[in-house]
């Protein structure tokens, strides 16, 4: 790790923790769009790599390895983030989603069926399943959701205030009371997935094993999941004040891409 004079051997670890770069960035295009090219979170990852090696003290008290994941890790998320990685036409497509989820549930009482709600989108049900296909990474809460109808967004609301911060308000008892209520109502399938992949970590294929479906009928279902929480936790806003064309604001670190 280190050189003859006591310095990290920078050309030595790029080598030895470029494997660990390219297993980063697999494990989260499980959770991205299709859009998202691998090679550019590798590309990110490396200079997270870089910028690891660079910053790193032995009196850190913490193994290089771990220092670097988080490196890492920040890279790809912070090139995901500057390139707004999400496609208007996929944040459109699941506002109409979310949408008529909310409008069947308010008129059944119940949570709608997948055909449901291809016929209310006026899509046939293979199509509004490629949708959901096309979903992948999307998350449960953006800040963006967040925003008033004059503009000033949900950080600017709240950063100034002492007693609390927007990181505790999205934490606070009643949003985790009411996500806790909303994955409860799920369908049970749905509910299972999210179980398996939040709770027992394990990734879209091994899902699909213990289903008995395709990793891509997961990641459909995934999809849907989410968008049913969202129309619960963050509610529905009109497609017009959506932010379509906005930038995301910048979620903390360790919030996960396609998450819950």
């Amino acid at each position: 790790m280190y050189d003859a004079e006591g310095r990290l051997d920078t050309d030595h670890l790029v080598v030895s923790y470029a494997p660990l770069v390219k297993r980063i960035a697999y494990q989260l295009m499980a959770k991205l769009p299709a859009s998202v090219d691998v090679d550019d979170l590798i590309q990110n990852g490396m200079m997270g790599l870089l910028d690891a090696i660079n910053r790193f003290e032995e009196g850190m008290g913490a193994q290089f390895e771990t220092y670097a994941v988080q490196r890492i890790r920040g890279s790809m998320l912070d090139g995901l983030r500057d390139n707004d990685w999400v496609p208007r036409s996929l944040r459109r497509d699941m506002r109409r989603i979310e949408g008529a989820i909310h409008a069947l549930e308010q008129q059944n009482g119940r949570a709608p069926s997948e055909t449901e709600l291809a016929e209310s989108l006026g899509v046939s049900l293979a199509e509004y399943q490629h949708m959901l296909q096309e979903a992948r990474g999307h998350q449960l809460v953006y800040f963006e959701d967040f925003a008033l109808d004059e503009g000033s967004d949900y950080l600017e609301r709240h950063l100034g205030e002492h007693e609390t911060n927007p990181l505790d308000l999205l934490e606070s008892a009643d949003t985790r009371a009411g996500l806790v209520r909303a994955i409860e109502a799920l369908p049970e399938r749905e509910k299972m997935i999210m179980a398996l992949y939040y709770d027992e970590e394990l990734n879209l294929r091994e899902i699909g094993e213990v289903l008995g479906v395709t990793e891509s009928r997961v990641c459909q279902l995934h999809s849907q999941a989410v968008a049913r929480l969202r129309t619960q936790v963050v509610g529905v806003r009109p497609l017009a004040a959506s932010g379509t064309g906005a930038r995301r604001g910048r979620p903390p670190k360790n919030t996960p891409p396609a998450g819950a």
